[in-house]
């Protein structure tokens, strides 16, 4: 059971966009927020700072993109990397969650919404977001960032 207290905000992790959601543990829901901008993975951290501070979550959650077969990808690694910057600037707790096949859902569920088929324009990204985090709501684990990436789901170097 989820002992936090306070909002929590998930993140999927992208080379030019990170999607961001907000949720709360106690109803085990999330909402999409604006993506940040991201220059190779890398962030305006200046952006996501004034985003924690104005939201003070109770933790963080960062999506994983493992490959299909459940080999660590380089995106996954790339994530892993944004979880412990992430984690050593803002100082909250921060945790990762299998994150395959999210973005393909988000775009189905903007779709049905009637959003564009052009996801350039039209990001998905804060829906991915909320998927990551509404699925950590619902799960039991708990996988502290600091995890090492091949020790994640038992999971082997690729």
């Amino acid at each position: 059971m989820n002992t936090l207290s306070g909002p929590v905000l998930g993140f999927d992790f992208g080379t030019t966009r990170i999607g961001v959601a907000s949720g709360q543990s106690l109803t085990g829901t999330a909402s999409p927020l604006q993506p940040i901008a991201a220059r190779d993975g890398i962030p305006d951290w200046n952006v996501l700072d004034k985003l924690i501070s104005e939201w003070q979550p109770a933790a963080l959650v960062i999506g994983i993109p493992l490959n299909m077969d459940g080999t660590i990808s380089d995106m996954a690694r790339r994530a892993r990397k944004f979880a412990n910057r992430l984690h050593e600037r803002c100082k909250v707790p921060c945790f990762l969650i299998d994150e395959r096949l999210t973005t393909r859902e988000a775009k189905q569920i903007s779709l049905s919404r009637g959003g564009s088929t052009n996801f350039k324009e039209n990001s998905v990204d804060g829906i991915a977001a909320q998927l990551i985090l509404e699925d950590w709501f619902a799960s039991e684990q708990r996988i502290p960032s600091e995890t090492r990436l091949e020790d994640l789901y038992g999971i082997g170097r690729n």
